[in-house]
């Protein structure tokens, strides 16, 4: 299964290209429609019209490609251009940011969500289908009308590609024999009951899961979308057939197995492309979820060599000991794709950000690590990237960007030789954070009102909770929280640049403000003397008192900005503190900095100290990194805790996990791959083709990443005491 699986995931038909094709034709054909209507029906036509394929080797049905030949139809669901031209009009200081670097990247991404499939498994398709038509006579109002209409016809078209699939399978069990014969009629029978109706079975209730993912991710092929709590919500129907033996533990993980190898399959060369299942963690009344599930799904995804699926551990208040045992197992032999998340202290930043516990205790990871409860959030849950320490240097050079020289314009802003004192120093930085994140929020609402307006989602709109009850879309309203996340990059080495400026300019006076400008402006040539002094203070990672605390400074002003500001439907913005694939761009936009580094190197990952200064050991570095406010940090703050394979014993790594959530640290990620062998497969690409690697929220094939990620990868402290 997995050597014929690969071999398509590898060679995809043009799947991608003909589902935009069809649905720029059927939009074309409905132009009579009201707009509403005419979107949700040629969303609904061009899903009904996707492939059905049946592979002899499968027990579970559907597959949809993402990948294969590139989109050449036109877009009629376009809303990046209607909100770049109204930012452009409106926003002019965008363009500039963007160029400067500090805002790395331009627009906003949708995606990042998970949603309540299991109100398919409860209901079926149909069920869902009946409520919308009911709602859709009582409508409140126009807007409800339009998306009962637009929902109930979006669940029609999984109905109707589902029976496409059973006529399939029909017409192949005419022409079967054998086992082949048996095979096809447990699929019948299954396929004639799900996604239709509730699921009975758990081989019912997980071909019901992944028909609707499928088609859901074709309506929302958008990285960072996913599963969420997969085990929580499939164990009940497993925990009953074990009982009933209806399906025995060895049937189950065949099942997991292949679910687990055709979600691969799907999105086999698109590593960023993150589909990610969080496993055990809490339940809405604080006690543990950790069930049979959690531990299959960890096990299997340790077993396969594949990037797809990402599968991420909660660990509750009070874990079993065998399942931080299993943490620890996972990030040894995982292949650096493990991610260990702490329930305690993330969920009391959510609560922190005005979120009852219940909902809370129901997140999920968002892709690479997005918190948001789920089925609760809209889509804009990551949306761009904000170069927190591009914002220090600005302050710091009176405006210039060290890079090109370019200068911000229409902003006053002193250089550092103005200052007569740090505090006032510390002002103007918080008040130019301030008015970029306030260009930016601006910003997010433009392109949120747009996707409501030109790209609404009616399907899963229809699994997001209160968009049925206030009649809806998600980003119009529809969802409890209309929530934005941003991940701010570089707050540590903002932190420690800062810290270096009132140490050497404002408390000792070892370099004067004119001095320091000019060894930074010429990347400290012929100041290597100044830059090892400057290097040489104490820095954020070291448990010094005063460094950390000026990290934990910039920090707390970023996140109170943050939750100052309401979005269009009250929500909140979130920082999500993580590097992705920008920790070297960013970098590269920056110019030298007070605390010693060099022009263009590449940021810290999250909140992880930066290389330079974790000189103390791992149990320092963590120490200050969970001493930081992470109870403000509402979306999510990881750590890259790269270790030594030699060092990183089951025992040892055990310990390390045990000390960071008992520190009180968010997410944990890291990698315990020899450096000697990245350079090996850096150097002959071809012998290493499956050597995945952690890469900043997300893991990849080290191969495929272009050399600055691999250079950043290999130069990483090593921590190996």
């Amino acid at each position: 299964m997995i050597e014929h699986s690969r071999r398509r995931g590898a060679n995809q038909p043009p799947d991608n290209a003909n589902y935009h094709k069809n649905l720029a034709e059927s939009y074309d054909a409905y132009s009579g429609l009201p707009l509403r209507e005419r979107q949700a029906r040629s969303v609904a036509e061009a899903l009904i019209q996707l492939p059905v394929y049946l592979f002899t080797d499968e027990r579970l049905v559907g597959m949809v490609y993402h990948l294969g030949e590139g989109v050449k139809s036109p877009n009629p669901f376009d809303y990046w251009g209607p909100a770049a031209e109204r930012v452009k009009n409106e926003l002019p200081e965008n363009r500039q940011l963007v160029e400067m670097g500090t805002f790395f990247g331009d627009g906003a991404a949708p995606g990042h969500i998970s949603w309540r499939w299991d109100w398919i498994l409860k209901k079926g398709a149909a069920g869902l289908l009946s409520e919308h038509r009911r709602a859709l006579e009582n409508a409140k109002d126009e807007r409800a009308a339009d998306f009962h209409r637009g929902a109930a016809i979006l669940l029609e078209a999984v109905l109707r590609w589902n029976d496409r699939h059973v006529e399939a399978i029909e017409k192949a069990l005419s022409d079967a024999d054998g086992s082949e014969r048996a095979r096809l009629a447990e699929m019948l029978e299954i396929c004639r009951r799900v996604p239709a109706y509730p699921a009975r079975t758990f081989h019912e209730a997980i071909q019901s899961f992944y028909f609707q993912h499928l088609v859901v991710m074709r309506e929302n092929p958008y990285g960072g979308n996913g599963p969420g709590r997969l085990d929580y919500f499939l164990w009940p129907y497993l925990e009953r057939d074990l009982a009933s033996g209806t399906c025995s533990l060895e049937d189950a993980r065949e099942l997991i197995d292949e679910l687990f190898i055709r979600i691969h399959e799907r999105i086999l060369e698109a590593d960023g492309w993150v589909e990610a299942i969080s496993v055990g963690g809490s339940n809405p009344d604080g006690t543990s979820a950790v069930n049979p599930l959690s531990y299959m799904m960890v096990e299997r995804i340790i077993a396969l060599d594949q990037v797809h699926p990402s599968i991420y551990m909660r660990i509750p208040a009070d874990p079993p000991p065998e399942y931080v045992e299993l943490a620890a197992r996972y990030m040894i032999e995982g292949k650096n794709r493990a991610q260990i998340l702490n329930d305690r202290r993330i969920t009391a930043a959510m609560q922190n950000g005005g979120m009852p516990y219940e909902d809370a205790a129901m997140y999920a990871c968002g892709g690479c690590m997005e918190i948001s409860p789920q089925g609760l959030n809209s889509d804009m849950l990551f949306s761009t990237v904000h170069n927190v320490a591009k914002v220090a240097e600005l302050v710091l050079t009176g405006g210039e960007c060290l890079r090109t020289g370019r200068r911000l314009s229409g902003v006053s802003l002193k250089s550092l030789t103005k200052y007569g004192s740090f505090e006032d120093l510390f002002s103007a930085f918080e008040k130019e954070l301030r008015r970029e994140l306030g260009i930016l929020f601006r910003r997010l609402d433009f392109y949120n009102e747009s996707m409501a307006a030109n790209r609404p989602a009616y399907l899963i709109s229809s699994m997001v909770q209160d968009c049925f009850a206030r009649g809806r879309e998600m980003n119009d309203g529809g969802a409890r929280y209309n929530d934005y996340g941003i991940a701010p990059l570089g707050i540590q080495n903002a932190g420690d640049a800062l810290y270096a400026v009132k140490r050497a300019v404002f408390d000792d006076g070892f370099c004067s403000a004119e001095e320091l400008l000019s060894a930074m402006r010429s990347d400290f040539q012929g100041q290597e003397s100044l830059r090892l002094r400057l290097r040489a203070l104490p820095k954020f990672g070291q448990q010094d008192r005063d460094a950390d605390a000026m990290t934990d400074r910039v920090l707390k002003s970023l996140c109170g900005i943050y939750a100052d500001y309401r979005t269009r439907f009250g929500g909140r913005v979130k920082p999500m503190i993580f590097s992705f694939v920008w920790a070297p761009g960013a970098g590269a936009a920056l110019g030298a900095t007070a605390d010693g580094r060099r022009a263009g190197e590449p940021l810290a990952q999250g909140l992880t100290p930066q290389n330079c200064a974790m000189t103390e050991g791992i149990t320092a570095a963590l120490g200050s990194h969970a001493g930081l406010s992470l109870e403000r940090v509402t979306g999510g703050s990881t750590g890259m805790w790269d270790m030594d394979p030699a060092w990183a014993t089951r025992e040892t790594v055990g310990a390390v996990i045990k000390g960071f959530l008992a520190l009180g640290g968010q997410i944990f990620q890291g990698n315990t791959t020899d450096v000697a062998e990245l350079i090996e497969a850096r150097n002959r690409p071809q012998d290493f083709p499956n050597l995945i690697v952690r890469v900043g929220g997300f893991s990849a094939r080290f191969v495929t990443l272009d050399a600055a990620l691999q250079d950043e990868i290999i130069r990483r402290r090593r921590h190996a005491k």
